[in-house]
């Protein structure tokens, strides 16, 4: 089966060996996004904010995929402080309605840049 990259200048240029998307079959391999808004590749200020860009980035590189959010199946969430998990519920239902996707939250000690979440997906076309 063929890999399509996916790729789009909406949400921030991979800064490692990594693509934004990968494509195999109906199934789309979203990477992990922190909250770097594409146009400056600067980090947003506080936890909402970068949650907000969190998504509007993964909502971004699904579009370039021909998809939505509402085609992710899997979602995996990464906090550096698992008492914002309240707050990433909140700002997650602005995104998504049901049926929800599967979803992991794993507290980390740390993540690229000094973000606060990240989130990576899996969505299926069709």
């Amino acid at each position: 089966m063929p890999k399509q990259i996916i790729a789009t200048p909406h949400a921030p240029a991979a800064i490692g060996t990594y693509s934004q998307a990968v494509r195999a079959g109906d199934t789309v391999y979203l990477s992990g996004q922190i909250g770097l808004d594409p146009a400056t590749m600067q980090l947003m200020d506080g936890f909402e904010a970068q949650t907000v860009r969190v998504f509007e980035n993964l909502k971004a590189v699904a579009e370039a995929a021909g998809a939505s959010l509402a085609d992710v199946v899997k979602l995996n969430l990464y906090l550096t402080d698992l008492a914002h998990f309240a707050k990433v519920n909140e700002v997650m239902a602005r995104y998504f309605s049901e049926p929800f996707p599967a979803r992991a939250a794993v507290g980390v000690k740390e993540l690229p840049r000094g973000a606060l979440v990240e989130a990576d997906a899996v969505l299926v076309l069709g």
